[in-house]
């Protein structure tokens, strides 16, 4: 039986229910952010071939810039806690909103490869702001009884964003009868795809405009008052409102702040608990994860499949991709990050091998045999589900709880930028290795699925049901 007595404590970190609506609101709307990081991560698979078709480049050429993006992410996931801090959580957010339609205007009308190239750099500095500033904000707004839920709207609406960029470029495609360079609305069909992403930009930027700024930097710059309104609009006005506001400052002033200097030691470096942090994120790109989101198209496109069903084929594997992240944000506090980071390495080691078998075999008239096709296509969304049900969730989770107070942040940055770099090296290599030997890439991907399996079970402690102070 459940009291429904709270103490005060408890009562304080609550949300009450007239107010929870608009949480979740606010919730939703910062996570925006996240949508638009997925749809631009995705969005540019409809258009590669196109790209290439029409720029007339090689599979080099052509992988720089669809990986150029991606400098952009790491410089904007670099500098967005800075101008945060200095200018506000919702202003940062505008500036991004801007630059995520600068980006899809630029996009859709280059002149040229280069001015092209320009602005991917530009919606990946988006991108990279975007992914900070989301998460950080929900967590600063979000009452305590419901920050881990609200939190898990970030990674939500990344899949959900890059589902609907795959299931928007299917209809263009159609509407240009199945030709990328086809003619919609008197530009080809490629730009309009990705033209499109002004509209969620847009969106994004309207409604920063209807939700607060955080208490956090409210009461950093000194204005108290505001910072009252904001709580009371969030937790409600049964609580003590100069009592949590004096509670931030005190938190505020008992941080400390992290810097580089703090993760050297050890070794090679830097200290054990910093390689392994950069450990999960090189091997949750290493296994060839973002070519599914990247290349799909026109990889299914390259053993024969038509067009439309390989824009087809990577919405239905968005689709996987957001069902295995629902069960991990089902599962991660219940079976503990471990177990679910080796249940999805065994996996993907699974379907990337069936992959890498199916590819080995020589195309009979332009297509793969049709045994082979049906295991490539089924082993590519097995793989899929199997990362978003375990390291596309799991590693984030750990980065977040793993290291100690006194190095988190710094640590997070590095490990972060670790995983941009592994990204854009996996993004950067894929055409060349796919020129090359395809079912050999395919085996490339399977050995970092495998290797992940002992570097777990090694290395990685599991933090479930574990304070962030236990952690040292």
């Amino acid at each position: 039986m459940t009291s429904t007595a709270q103490p005060p404590q408890s009562a304080a970190r609550t949300a009450h229910p007239e107010h929870l609506g608009h949480v979740i609101f606010i919730a939703a709307a910062a996570a925006m952010g996240g949508f638009l990081f997925g749809y631009d991560s995705a969005v540019i698979n409809g258009a590669v071939e196109a790209i290439r078709h029409r720029y007339d480049v090689g599979s080099a050429a052509l992988a720089q810039v669809i990986a150029i993006a991606l400098i952009g992410c790491a410089i904007g996931a670099a500098t967005a806690g800075r101008i945060a801090d200095r200018i506000g959580r919702i202003r940062c957010m505008q500036i991004s909103a801007v630059l995520f339609t600068v980006s899809a205007v630029g996009s859709a009308l280059p002149f040229a490869l280069y001015d092209l190239a320009f602005w991917r750099v530009i919606g990946g500095f988006a991108i990279g702001m975007a992914s900070v500033i989301g998460p950080a904000y929900i967590a600063e707004v979000a009452p305590a009884a419901y920050r881990g839920r609200l939190g898990s709207f970030q990674q939500a609406a990344i899949v959900i964003g890059i589902a609907i960029s795959q299931l928007v470029n299917w209809g263009i495609l159609n509407a240009a009868g199945g030709d990328q360079r086809g003619k919609v609305m008197g530009l080809e069909a490629w730009q309009v795809m990705l033209g499109v992403m002004v509209v969620p930009a847009v969106l994004y930027g309207l409604l920063s405009f209807a939700i607060p700024e955080s208490p956090r930097f409210l009461v950093s710059a000194g204005r108290h008052e505001r910072a009252r309104e904001v709580l009371r609009e969030v937790e409600g006005d049964k609580i003590d409102l100069d009592a949590r506001v004096v509670e931030i400052e005190q938190a505020m002033k008992r941080e400390h702040k992290s810097v580089f200097k703090d993760l050297l030691g050890g070794t090679f470096f830097f200290k054990p608990i910093v390689w392994i942090g950069i450990g999960l994120s090189v091997f949750q790109q290493f296994v060839g994860i973002n070519v599914a989101f990247y290349y799909s198209s026109t990889l299914w496109q390259s053993v024969g499949v038509d067009p439309t069903d390989s824009f087809l084929y990577s919405f239905t594997t968005s689709i996987i991709n957001i069902i295995g992240t629902v069960i991990a944000m089902i599962f991660v506090d219940r079976i503990g990050r471990r177990p679910l980071a080796l249940i999805g390495s065994v996996g993907m080691v699974v379907g990337l091998a069936l992959e890498a078998w199916a590819f080995s075999f020589d195309l009979v008239d332009g297509k793969l045999p049709a045994t082979q096709g049906w295991v490539a296509l089924i082993a590519a969304h097995v793989f899929v589900l199997f990362f978003a049900l375990s390291w596309g969730v799991v590693v984030w989770v750990f980065l977040g709880e793993m290291f100690p107070n006194k190095l988190r942040a710094a640590a997070l940055g590095v490990a972060a930028a670790a995983q941009w770099i592994a990204n854009w090296a996996i993004t950067a290599s894929f055409p060349s290795l796919a020129d090359w030997n395809l079912s050999m890439t395919y085996v490339i991907y399977t050995v970092f699925a495998a290797l992940s399996i002992p570097f777990v079970l090694k290395f990685v402690k599991e933090t479930k049901g574990k304070t962030l102070e236990e952690m040292g």
